[in-house]
């Protein structure tokens, strides 16, 4: 069941079907029951809230009578104990503590710079507000407040002003002494090009608050207001990785930086390891308006990056869309014509691809500059060096004494005798940042003097070696070998241990479950607390990570016979982990298993590395397990090239028990480039296999791959079996059969029947893509309402997916819907949301729809100029991408009809002419078809081919009038003229082959 109490009470069931929850005394009970749903709630607190200051004599006895009636009337769990009350549901069903999560989630998210997953958080979760709190919680409101604000801010950093200013000006009359709401506006103001009137509102902030709170404003809204008087920009960044610790120094290299860029649009920061290169570019990022940050050290092939870059910038495959599209098309349609930043860290290890994609994107994006690190330079023309030097002696000591006071609070580093070590301990270490870091966290158990006499020796020692090697060898190497010694044999071994795991990126490290499975140490928490306070591990949010510098010497330390030992028993934990997480993904706890996936990716692409070489097939099933994943998230172009290589690792014959694994391994293999040998032992294996599938969404891969009609294969349907998932998803199969043979009744039955399965299993995948069909359905018989009922539950699903192209698609289809209800503005904003979600996700041909239906709303308002604007720049981004040749129909008809509605009858019959070429293919649609039949008629001269046309027409969309905006009151007066063996003929035509009933008319 759902639950709403953000606006007025609403019970739903499982199906959605509202419930009625009685009169006003139960609906105050459940109420109050819902604010602490899964918590106990005292009988006082209940009767207080039911009756107020005037209980009656025996409200105990009357509140348990409520609570059973409440029992009876809804089929809930109450609980009943000592303390009170307890409603048993989840508390993610009622949408309080829902929103609560969403809007804490959003607000982390936005604190970490991951602005595009705030906004949707945060906007999902304001979107289940439907009116005020209950009267009772005002902290309520209070925190609707707050994530309307971060939600805001989130748009901002997106790019976004013009459109948020009358929203951010309603608020602040609202909360007038909202210090927050005052810089939004600003940046808002600034942001839409009226940097006068953001200034302004700074005094009228400053007025407010002096008048009403006797106050200046804050420090932030002051630097605010000089950023804006100075001119510059406010910053938005996208992933730039938030810092823990002050930076230090360095002004002189970001002054050289800044001007390199300036002139340049690639700069490459070079220097060894542990030189603070990373650090650097991240500082230098933050000064820019809108910068992407992308962290290579986690891949392993050149490869990998165009996709590395496509993740940052928040862009994925869609799970509707073309699938197979070349990653670096999709990046330059993603970057194309914006001004960006594009912060590359760690080349150095993959070099060659890095310049390779740098070279490509420099030559096609013109907006686009690059700031990248690497130990030797890219080796492109135009590049230009930035060596980044030692710390000098004063900003190395400050360094030091940060990071000292921050493992021993109240250290003094400013005695004159501390001043001389401190400066001999940076000296000592080459002023290498990383270096002196180390050095810095061992005064946690030792003093400054035992720590350079320490050092000293070291580097004594040290110095008698091998001078051939770079700096970071002699220098930087000794520090991270001395802080090992000083390690005790227990976290000498754990160290080495967690070199097993991924490294870098969000995506590395381990959760202590790992650590404790795949090291073979029971209770590792106080190891692994003790490696952090040295320095030798991150911890963050549950996990444990390894610096880079630490973690490739501690894997030189590890015997190779343990080292193969542990690759085994990482590669099995992920292999469970995988195997555990696949039937997850398609049901309720579908959304916190694709982000636990999501976090492991690295160790689940290293696990599967493993299993190529070694166990290939536990390959096959680790990559069974997680090919649903890859396309819930848009990750499954990434890993063709792996998918290829394990077949080819297993042979041309599937491991007995393991055919379905290796079929859709195949599967993987073959997306999008056409390889026949590959589909057909696919194919052939698929086809083999008479009893029901361990994994049902093969059947979504099989059809991708050989076709749609595979659906009606009886094999199919004894591979689906019992499965309910399996069910619902050969119903979609099925229903887009029926659908393209011209029979919606069925279709639409499917589809019903498909939603009512994925709704059993809680699939918000299945759920999106049904009601998608089902919306589009209750829209051509007319019932607007129930159409965006359905896609608004859609676009709600799309949404918590993170899937923008899904969005995109959905938020067209609520548009299309608005314009036939006469709602041109609100479908207006529909697609040109759309249009936004896809040009971000590099998805040219959704624009193109997003454009068309722009155009389409401005027609029908009037604005014939503004739609031929919006058609002619569909038409244009069309030619450039892989497009529907249904949707560039309807484009030559939108400038058909507005050439004939400007008075140019000759062009608009041209424009028809190549519509009607179009439609004859075999790719459109029975409803684009009709369209053509109708722009033909209103141009024929003779009534019986008008009425011939619109005949045929009327029996391709399934019934004689349609409530459409371009079907004018005419044609269907027309249309009840008709001579019945006229529409006979024409409905015959219609039901059967669609093209040819054009084509004869």
């Amino acid at each position: 069941m759902r639950f709403g109490i953000l606006g007025p009470l609403d019970v739903r069931a499982s199906d959605g079907s509202p419930l009625d929850a009685g009169g006003p005394r139960p609906r105050a009970l459940l109420t109050a029951l819902l604010l602490d749903a899964d918590r106990t709630v005292s009988v006082q607190r209940l009767i207080d809230g039911l009756y107020g200051e005037t209980p009656p004599a025996n409200a105990a006895n009357a509140l348990q009578s409520q609570v059973s009636r409440l029992r009876k009337r809804l089929g809930l769990e109450i609980e009943t104990g000592p303390a009170g009350y307890r409603l048993v549901v989840d508390p993610d069903s009622v949408d309080v503590h829902r929103f609560e999560r969403l809007a804490r989630e959003g607000g982390q998210a936005l604190g970490a710079g991951d602005h595009a997953r705030a906004a949707a958080l945060l906007r999902e979760g304001l979107g289940l507000w439907r009116g005020p709190a209950p009267h009772d919680l005002p902290k309520l409101d209070e925190l609707r407040l707050g994530a309307v604000q971060d939600r805001i801010e989130a748009d901002l950093a997106l790019g976004g002003g013009a459109e948020l200013v009358a929203e951010v000006r309603e608020l602040i009359a609202r909360y007038p002494l909202g210090e927050r709401l005052y810089g939004l506006l600003m940046r808002a103001l600034h942001a839409a090009g009226r940097p006068a009137e953001a200034l302004r509102v700074y005094e009228e902030a400053r007025r407010v608050l002096a008048d009403e709170l006797g106050a200046d404003p804050s420090p932030e809204l002051s630097a605010l207001h000089l950023e804006l008087l100075r001119g510059r920009e406010p910053v938005r960044q996208r992933g730039v990785p938030a810092q823990l610790t002050r930076f230090v120094g360095r002004a002189e290299e970001l002054a050289r930086i800044d001007a390199l860029l300036a002139g340049a649009r690639l700069v490459t920061l070079t220097g060894p390891g542990g030189a603070g290169k990373t650090r650097l570019a991240v500082e230098a990022g933050r000064a820019h308006a809108d910068v992407c940050y992308v962290e290579l050290a986690p891949l392993t092939v050149g490869t990998g990056i165009p996709y590395a870059i496509l993740t940052a910038l928040g862009v994925r495959e869609g799970l509707r869309g073309p699938q197979g599209e070349e990653a670096t098309e999709r990046l330059v349609a993603a970057l194309e014509g914006r001004e960006l930043l594009l912060v590359l860290d760690n080349c150095e290890h993959l070099v060659e691809g890095a310049a390779q994609v740098a070279g490509l994107l420099l030559g096609t994006c013109s907006g686009l500059r690059i700031l990248a690190t690497s130990r030797e330079a890219l080796g492109i023309t135009g590049e230009v060096l930035c060596p980044v030097p030692p710390l000098a002696a004063g900003p190395a000591a400050q360094l030091f004494r940060d990071r000292a006071a921050a493992v021993r609070p109240g250290f003094d580093g400013d005695e004159h005798a501390r001043v001389a070590a401190i400066d001999g301990i940076c000296a000592a270490l080459d002023g290498l940042p990383l270096a002196i870091e180390l050095a810095a966290a061992r005064l946690r158990t030792l003093t400054v003097d035992e720590l350079a006499e320490r050092l000293g020796d070291r580097f004594r020692v040290l110095s008698r070696g091998d001078r051939t090697k770079a700096p970071r060898h002699r220098t930087l190497r000794a520090v991270v070998e001395w802080s090992w010694e000083l390690l005790d044999q227990e976290e000498r071994d754990l160290a080495c241990r967690l070199t097993v795991f991924a490294g870098g990126g969000l995506s590395g490290g381990a959760t202590l479950d790992a650590v404790e499975a795949v090291c073979g140490i029971p209770y590792p928490e106080d190891l692994l607390a003790s490696l952090a306070e040295k320095s030798f591990l991150e911890a963050s949010d549950g996990r444990y990570r390894m610096l880079e510098t630490i973690r490739a010497f501690c894997a030189e330390q590890l015997p190779d016979p343990l080292l193969r030992e542990l690759r085994d028993a990482h590669a099995a934990y992920f292999l469970r982990l995988a195997e555990e997480a696949e039937p997850r993904l398609r049901g309720r706890d579908q959304l916190p298993w694709l982000e636990r996936l999501s976090t492991e990716r690295g160790n689940l692409d290293a696990a599967l590395r493993h299993c190529l070489d070694a166990a290939p097939s536990d390959g096959l099933r680790l990559m069974a397990a997680l090919s649903w994943f890859w396309r819930l998230h848009g990750l499954a172009s990434e890993r063709v090239d792996l998918a290829r290589e394990l077949m080819d690792a297993v042979g041309p014959e599937p491991p007995p028990g393991l055919e379905e694994e290796y079929a859709l391994c195949g599967l993987n293999a073959v997306m999008g480039d056409g390889d026949e040998a590959r589909l057909a032992c696919a194919d052939q294996v698929l086809a083999s296999i008479d009893h029901q599938l361990r994994l049902p969404f093969t059947v979504v891969l099989w059809t991708l791959a050989v076709g749609p009609e595979r659906s009606r294969d009886e094999r199919v349907h004894a591979q689906v079996g019992s499965d309910p998932w399996g069910r619902a998803l050969l119903a979609v199969g099925l229903g887009f059969q029926e659908q393209f043979a011209g029979r919606p009744a069925a279709s639409e039955a499917l589809f019903a029947q498909a939603l009512a399965g994925f709704r059993e299993t809680g699939d918000r995948w299945g759920m999106a893509n049904s009601l998608d069909q089902l919306g589009m359905y209750a829209d051509w018989r007319g019932e607007r309402t129930r159409a965006l009922e359905l896609i608004d539950e859609a676009l709600h699903y799309a949404r918590e997916l993170a899937a923008p192209e899904e969005t995109s698609d959905l938020l067209c289809r609520r548009g299309a819907v608005l314009l036939r209800s006469g709602a041109y503005e609100e479908a207006t904003a529909d697609f040109t949301r759309a249009g936004e979600l896809a040009r971000v996700a590099g998805a040219p041909e959704k624009v193109a729809g997003a454009l068309w239906g722009m155009g389409d709303a401005a027609r029908l308002s009037g604005d014939t100029a503004r739609a031929r604007e919006h058609y002619e720049a569909a038409l244009e981004t069309s030619a450039r991408s892989w497009y529907s040749v249904g949707q560039t129909v309807h484009i030559f008809l939108g400038l058909g009809r507005v050439a004939l509605a400007e008075g140019r009858a000759d062009e608009a019959d041209e424009w028809f002419a190549q519509a009607r070429t179009l439609s004859t293919g075999a790719q459109t649609h029975g409803l684009e078809v009709a369209q053509v039949a109708e722009a033909l008629a209103s141009r024929a001269v003779e009534p019986e081919r008008a009425a011939t046309l619109l005949g045929a027409a009327s029996a391709l969309r399934g019934q004689l009038i349609v409530d459409d905006p371009d079907v004018t009151p005419v044609e269907r007066r027309i249309r009840r003229m008709l001579a019945p063996e006229v529409y006979k003929k024409a409905f015959a035509l219609g039901g059967s082959l669609r093209q040819d009933a054009v084509r004869e008319s």
